[in-house]
């Protein structure tokens, strides 16, 4: 229960912010540009909070009770007559060019935004994971490839991979593009290889959410179940675990990295459990009665042991000055929605999964998660949902950002305005396009929970 008002609070909070950036951009260049602002609404529906700003305009400020969204309502002498005092400010009465300006600013802003969210990010320093090479399963595409555990991607074709994120990117591209990832792998000696993974044809399975690491046969290294501190007076110390003790299994569940020892333990609050572990060269299993913690209102096992530190430079802090940061921002920005857009081209094309169209409860859940993990987690997190705001808006229908902009081009070129049947067709379109468009996401959001 917890968990979900969690979840819906940190997505209301998360649109809220996204959408009064995307909004404001439409509504500060409206005024730069001369025209004037009836309404500026965070949320759909019913207003359930107003206030009438000062001056000559009295625009309307509101909140509105469906938080999903949000509007500028620009005067429009299309909408009814114009006062003679606010002729020449209505949206269509301004020149194409400022109209244009005004709706790309939306995107724009959500883009600026992002490159805010990274620049504080990169100020402020991210621990980050290197990409390395967790366990290889037998017989899979990447033991064929020859990759082996604890190799660290330092590079997938011409791009240099300094954390996951960029590493994930530049293997998808290949997948979808050609079937073929060429990999440049630092082994744990410290010499360097090549290796290729050759998927072709695959890329609709493995693109797939949760399906890239399980179809190539490998995991994300992870720090291995090493003992690196015991917690006095906790369950390790009083079971006999000491530091450098390699925990193998835990109630006959083998235990591959400390993530799934956290997890296990996690789990079983209170019990009486056996483990085994690898001290020196000898096996030894032990009898071990978990401890328990109160956490986010419920409880959860604890076992009283920290991982090793000696990680082999697989965690590092990303941090840059103020200056470097902006240019650091701006690309992770733009390669961000570059892979966007790239990726929705694909799904239309079907050569990548429509399972990756993800709607309001599985956004939820993701913010959630991310704002209980820290503000650092939940800046990632509206950085990336706001740039996917940003190119959605300018896909080309006329519901959204871009399908207007195409409008105004029209207008630009015919010399007048598009007729009004035809601007109804365009609409009746869009419109069918983005409810289909959310029928997919609402479906793969219920499949994942059912599943």
């Amino acid at each position: 229960m917890f968990d979900a008002v969690n979840s819906l609070l940190a997505f209301i909070v998360a649109i809220s912010i996204l959408v009064a950036v995307h909004e404001y951009g439409h509504y500060i260049v409206g005024r730069w540009s001369g025209m004037k602002v009836l309404r500026f609404s965070i949320g759909f529906g019913k207003p359930i909070w107003t206030r009438v700003g000062a001056g000559e305009d009295r625009t309307e400020y509101c909140i509105s009770a469906i938080p999903l969204g949000g509007y500028v309502r620009f005067l429009d002498a299309r909408e009814g007559p114009v006062a003679p005092r606010d002729v020449g400010r209505a949206f269509n009465q301004r020149p194409i060019p400022a109209r244009i300006l005004v709706l790309l600013a939306g995107p724009l802003f959500n883009f600026l935004f992002a490159i805010l969210a990274y620049w504080a990010l990169f100020v402020y320093g991210v621990p980050t994971m290197r990409p390395a090479i967790g366990d290889v399963e037998p017989g899979s595409v990447a033991a064929q490839a020859g990759l082996e555990q604890g190799d660290r991607i330092i590079a997938v074709g011409d791009v240099e991979t300094e954390d996951w994120e960029s590493a994930l990117v530049a293997m998808l591209d290949g997948i979808v593009s050609d079937g073929r990832v060429s990999l440049r792998l630092l082994d744990t000696d410290g010499g360097q290889r090549s290796a290729e993974i050759n998927v072709a044809g695959e890329a609709g399975r493995l693109t797939e959410p949760g399906m890239l690491f399980e179809g190539l046969g490998f995991d994300p290294w992870q720090p291995p179940a090493v003992v690196g501190e015991v917690t006095p007076d906790g369950a390790a110390k009083l079971a006999g675990i000491e530091k450098g003790d390699r925990i193998v299994s835990v109630d006959g569940v083998s235990i591959r990295n400390f993530a799934e020892l956290r997890d296990l333990v996690a789990a079983r609050p209170g019990k009486d459990v056996s483990i085994e572990i690898d001290r020196g060269t000898e096996r030894q299993r032990l009898d071990v009665i978990i401890g328990s913690v109160e956490q986010d209102g419920s409880t959860i096992g604890q076992l009283g042991v920290g991982a090793e530190q000696n990680t082999r430079d697989y965690f590092y802090l990303r941090k840059y000055g103020a200056i470097e940061s902006i240019g650091r921002a701006t690309e992770r920005m733009w390669q961000s929605a570059v892979f966007t857009l790239r990726m929705l081209g694909r799904m239309v094309t079907g050569d990548v999964s429509i399972k990756n169209i993800s709607g309001p409860i599985n956004i939820a859940q993701f913010a959630g998660a991310s704002a209980q993990a820290g503000i650092s987690n939940f800046l990632g997190f509206l950085a990336i949902v706001s740039i996917s705001l940003g190119v959605l808006n300018l896909l080309p229908l006329p519901v959204l950002d871009g399908g207007q902009i195409v409008y105004q081009l029209v207008e630009l070129f015919k010399g007048s305005p598009m007729s009004e049947r035809a601007q109804i067709l365009g609409q009746q379109v869009g419109i069918f396009a983005l409810l289909l468009l959310m029928s997919f996401a609402f479906y793969n959001d219920i499949a994942r929970i059912l599943s």
